[in-house]
C-alpha cells in the first residue's frame, strides 16, 4: 500500500514562510527595484539598468574601504580563533570553577554593541582610560583619535575582546563532547600534550571551528556600531568600513540608487567569501 502523503503539513510551514517573506525577500526585491532606478522624488523614478552599479564599482572610496574590512576581517580571524581555542582549552572541565569561568567569559557578550563602543572610547582614551593612560605610561605615543593606525588597532583590540568569548564557548563545547575513552586511549599511548591537541582534539573541533570562522567572519565583515561609537570611522577614513560607507552613502548624502546598488554588491562579497571559507574547511575535512 502506497503511504498517504498529508499537503496539509505544508500549512506548519506557512508562518516561517510568511516570517522569511516578509523579513527578507521583500525587502531583499525592494533594494534590487531601487537598484535600477534613480529616486528622483516620491513618483518620480528613471529606469537607470546598471548605471548605479558601474559607479559604485568604480569609486575609490569603496575600494578603501574595501581593503580596510577585509584586512580587518581577517586580523579578527587570525586572533579569535586562536584565543578561543586556546581559552577553551584551559577552562576547567567540570564543577563549580567550570561553571563560574563560562560565565565570566561569556559576560562581554551580554553587552550591546552601542555600550561596548562608549566602554573603549573611555577606556582608550589616553589622558583618563586605563588603557590609553598605561600605554603611554610606558613611553609609547598612543592616540586613537589622532593616529591612524592606533585607530585601527584600538577597534582590532576591541573586537578581540568582544567575540574571542564566543569563539571560546563554541570550542569549549566541542571539547566537551570528545568520548574521554579517546584521552585514555592517548594516555596509554604516551601522547604529549601537543600530540593530543593534534590528533585528538583539533579533529574533532574542525566542525565546530568551522561555524565559528564563517560566524566571526561574517559579523566581523558587517562590524558599525562599535567603530562608530569608538572613532566615528575616523580619523580620516582609517576605520570607515563598508557597512560605515554604506550607512552615509544611504543616510548621509540620500543617494537612494547608489545605495541600493552597493548594498547588493556588499551582500555578494560577503555570501562570496562565506562560500570560500566553508568549501575550503569542508574539502579539508573531508581530505582527512
Amino acid at each position: 500500500m502506497e503511504k498517504p502523503t498529508r499537503q496539509s503539513a505544508w500549512l506548519m510551514v506557512l508562518p516561517v514562510l510568511v516570517a522569511v517573506a516578509f523579513s527578507a525577500v521583500i525587502p531583499l526585491m525592494t533594494v534590487v527595484n531601487y537598484s535600477v532606478q534613480d529616486i528622483l522624488g516620491p513618483e518620480q523614478r528613471v529606469f537607470v539598468g546598471t548605471e548605479w552599479f558601474s559607479k559604485v564599482l568604480r569609486d575609490p572610496e569603496l575600494h578603501g574601504a574595501l581593503r580596510r574590512q577585509l584586512g580587518f576581517s581577517f586580523a579578527v580571524l587570525a586572533l579569535e580563533i586562536p584565543l578561543g581555542v586556546l581559552l577553551a582549552l584551559v577552562l576547567p572541565k567540570a564543577g563549580k570553577a567550570a561553571s563560574a569561568s563560562l560565565v565570566l567569559v561569556g559576560l562581554p557578550l551580554l553587552i550591546p554593541f552601542n555600550v561596548v563602543g562608549t566602554i573603549w572610547q573611555i577606556f582608550a582614551r589616553g589622558d583618563i582610560g586605563l588603557f590609553g593612560v598605561a600605554i603611554n605610561g610606558l613611553g609609547i605615543s598612543y592616540n586613537y583619535t589622532a593616529s591612524a593606525l592606533d585607530a585601527w588597532l584600538t577597534v582590532l583590540l576591541m573586537d578581540v575582546w568582544h567575540w574571542t568569548p564566543l569563539v571560546a564557548l563554541l570550542c569549549y563545547a566541542g571539547l566537551q563532547a570528545i568520548p574521554e575513552a579517546y584521552y585514555q586511549a592517548a594516555r596509554i599511548d604516551g601522547a604529549t600534550v601537543w600530540a593530543t591537541f593534534r590528533f585528538i582534539q583539533l579533529p574533532r573541533l574542525r566542525g565546530v571551528l568551522t561555524i565559528a570562522v564563517l560566524l566571526r567572519f561574517m559579523d566581523s565583515f558587517m562590524i558599525y556600531t562599535e567603530p562608530f561609537v569608538l572613532t566615528g570611522g575616523g580619523p580620516g577614513n582609517a576605520t570607515t568600513f563598508l557597512s560605515q560607507y554604506l550607512t552615509r552613502l544611504a543616510v548621509g548624502q540620500f543617494d537612494l540608487g547608489p545605495a541600493a546598488a552597493f548594498s547588493l554588491v556588499y551582500f555578494l562579497i560577503v555570501l562570496l567569501f562565506s562560500y570560500v571559507f566553508y568549501t575550503a574547511m569542508t574539502q579539508q575535512k573531508e581530505a582527512r
